[in-house]
């Protein structure tokens, strides 16, 4: 339910912020005070359209924020889970910012998301209805849906079980169509193939042979430097005149014949001893590496022909020898396929009839289950609009045949004849707007068990309704309220008397500005405002506001 709504900078409203209770809640007031402009403010919280035109003259940001309480709705949670929405101790917190320019911002729980999930989150906690405007109840598309609920689990699974065999059946047409595809052009494909596969093959690449050629083509293509300058560093170790290793030797005796003056110079010795072995041992690496230099312009060929191969592939098929290896094996996943593609598509075809009969009968049992919820449903909607003055109102569900489709192959459209030997017609063409409340309350009543969404806004319910029917139309938004909470701005003290909670919309100055404010009224307060609304405020009036509240309270 909603808890909470706090509102800034929209239209004549500076700063508000209200709470509300469970069940009935009732706003009223004088017209222009700004009772739908706060049903304008919860919209822009729930991810309705926002406009720059909303924002308070001369301010540049205006933010709404809606509080729900979701803790009590296993079945709530399971579908914010769904949309990836977590609440925090059972609270949900919907704000909407909007900026001068028009440019607007969701968030949820203080995370920024797209007003697409504001409003997917928005549809599940609350629906909406005005005069003319219905989130709900008057689209097409939800109606089907209201009737599937009404008529129970039993079609509710049968639905499911239908849309996953839709599912399934658009999947193997899919892949049926793409085998069934030209022959010509499967030829072509698989002689591309068997191209591409033989010359890959054929190649016998291996991994890192790359790089073991590149090194070997270096080698060889540089043999007569690499053999110089071994042979020049060999001469200068051991071969040359002086040589190094002859000089250290020179340099270790000198010291060793000083050492009995001064035995501080051993490590030096050791030290010169041992850079006169590794001399010795570089000299004999030398003359092995020198001696391994290879003079072969004929493997030089065949090295940079092979790595043209290599090259060549590559700009075919893949940046490295891994990427090439990996087409090759993808390639032969395909001829596989196109190979394999009459007995696949002989097996496809089998498999769609099966669930292309399936699918149908599963539709065929959806639809007569459906009309039989259809009659139960009317005579229900037809029992609430007798008790809401409407009793020679014709309520229809229409049941139009459509090619099968993952909700079966019925159309379903709810029509109404306000009057006897009127045509029914789709509710959306309903002229009267008191018929429309009445019927569209109507239908909220018979689906009060069944919807699963917390709260309901009524925006001038009451419009084209008075006298006795006022009072049955309070009555059954009390009753309703008994099952979901209810916001209500009226008109009608029939209603306003009935509520749990009563909030006063009035219009004030404040600093030269006009400004809009509420005040939850109780008591004495109370029977002034019903007074109000029965269009007086002498004694009599208040004695019948008094006596209004008592019969209910």
């Amino acid at each position: 339910m909603l808890v909470e709504l706090a509102v800034e900078q929209i239209a004549i409203i500076d700063r508000l912020n209200l709470r509300f209770e469970p069940g009935l809640n009732v706003l009223t007031g004088e017209t222009g005070a700004g009772k739908s402009i706060l049903i304008d403010a919860l919209s822009l919280a729930l991810g309705e359209r926002a406009e720059a035109e909303m924002l308070r003259a001369g301010a540049e940001h205006a933010q709404v924020t809606a509080v729900f309480d979701v803790s009590s709705s296993s079945r709530l949670l399971e579908r914010l889970q769904e949309l990836g929405i977590t609440p925090e101790d059972g609270l949900l917190y919907l704000t909407r910012d909007l900026f001068a320019g028009g440019r607007s911002q969701a968030r949820i729980n203080g995370r920024p998301v797209p007003i697409a999930t504001l409003k997917a989150v928005g549809d599940l906690l609350v629906d909406l209805h005005g005069q003319h405007q219905h989130q709900s109840l008057f689209n097409a598309g939800e109606q089907m849906r209201f009737l599937d609920e009404w008529c129970g689990e039993k079609v509710l699974s049968l639905k499911a079980e239908l849309s996953e065999c839709v599912r399934e059946m658009r999947a193997l047409q899919r892949e049926l169509s793409s085998l069934q595809a030209d022959a010509r052009e499967r030829a072509h494909l698989l002689d591309l193939y068997t191209f591409q596969k033989q010359e890959i093959e054929q190649a016998h690449l291996t991994h890192g042979e790359e790089e073991e050629l590149l090194a070997e083509e270096r080698r060889l293509a540089h043999a007569e430097k690499l053999f110089a300058t071994a042979e020049t560093a060999y001469e200068l170790l051991t071969a040359g005149e002086p040589a190094a290793v002859d000089l250290l030797a020179q340099a270790v005796r000198a010291l060793e014949e000083i050492l009995p003056i001064d035995a501080e110079l051993q490590p030096l010795v050791e030290n010169l001893q041992n850079a006169m072995y590794a001399v010795q041992d570089a000299s004999a690496e030398l003359r092995a590496y020198r001696d391994r230099v290879e003079f072969n312009p004929e493997r030089l060929n065949e090295v940079q022909d092979r790595l043209h191969l290599i090259r060549t592939l590559k700009r075919k098929y893949g940046d490295t020898i891994e990427a090439v290896l990996e087409y090759l094996r993808e390639v032969t996943e395909k001829m596989e396929r196109l190979q394999g593609g009459e007995e696949r598509a002989e097996e496809l075809a089998a498999a769609l009839r099966r669930t292309e009969e399936r699918a149908q009968q599963l539709a065929t049992e959806l639809s007569r289950l459906r009309r039989e919820g259809a009659r139960r449903f009317e005579q229900a909607v037809a029992q609430e609009l007798s008790e809401l003055a409407m009793p020679r109102a014709r309520f229809e569900v229409k049941l139009t045949p459509k090619p099968l489709e993952s909700d079966g192959v019925d159309a379903v459209e709810f029509l109404i004849a306000p009057n006897p030997g009127e045509p029914p017609r789709p509710l959306s063409k309903i002229a009267s707007g008191g018929e429309l409340s009445r019927v569209m309350l109507a239908i909220k009543g018979v689906l009060a068990g069944v919807e699963d969404v917390p709260t309901l806004v009524f925006d001038e319910i009451d419009i084209g309704i008075g006298g006795r029917t006022a009072g049955v139309v309070g009555e059954k938004l009390h009753s309703l309220s008994r099952q979901r909470q209810i916001l209500c701005i009226t008109h009608l003290p029939q209603i306003a008397s009935r509520a749990r909670l009563h909030l006063l919309i009035e219009k004030r100055e404040a600093e030269g500005r006009t400004v809009t404010a509420v005040t939850p009224v109780e008591g004495d307060a109370r029977v002034r405002e019903i007074a109000r609304m029965l269009g007086d405020t002498g004694e009599s009036a208040l004695r019948h506001a008094r006596e209004m509240l008592e019969a209910v309270h």
